[in-house]
């Protein structure tokens, strides 16, 4: 058995690592994050008043969003699931993710929440010091897509928008 394991183990070393150094793995990067929504106009009124930008390339199926360096798309949640192979569910409350948008102060995450509040969002957690140093709040999408928003003054925004975080 001791044999086997090596072999399997020499064999990954033998296969993996080459293709590491070469750079055929997967970088760390995120090009298009995708929201599954009930309702796509519905959504795509939230994000437009909330400024986000649509695409040309969006139609009645999905709606793509300019960011500086990803994408946000909304595609029905049925489809999305369909693509996906697997099962749409109808979760409440938490769903084990959260999108950050970071703004470079305290007053502007409270600016942030209000515009939420104002497009149609709810209102999670009241903008407030949090025990990690930074000051933030959190919002839900009408599909209950949870938005923090934050001053971190630890990871300082670029000029382009970007946070600087420590290698």
């Amino acid at each position: 058995m001791r044999n086997v394991i090596s072999l399997v183990i020499g064999a990954f070393c033998f296969l993996y690592i080459p293709l590491y150094l070469n750079g055929e793995s997967m970088e760390s990067r995120i090009n298009i994050i995708t929201l599954g929504v009930s309702d796509i106009t519905r959504s795509r009124l939230f994000y437009e008043k909330m400024g986000w930008i649509a695409s040309s390339a969006s139609n009645e199926n999905i709606v793509i969003f300019h960011s500086k360096g990803t994408a946000l798309a909304l595609f029905p949640e049925s489809m999305l699931a369909a693509d996906a192979h697997t099962e749409p569910t109808k979760m409440i409350g938490f769903r084990g993710i959260t999108l950050a948008y970071n703004v470079p102060s305290k007053p502007e995450v409270e600016k942030i929440l209000d515009q939420a509040k104002a497009a149609g969002g709810k209102i999670i957690k009241e903008a407030q010091d949090v025990f990690w140093g930074g000051y933030s709040g959190y919002f839900a999408d009408p599909d209950n897509h949870l938005w923090e928003v934050a001053w971190n003054p630890y990871w300082p925004l670029q000029s382009d928008g970007t946070i600087q975080i420590p290698e």
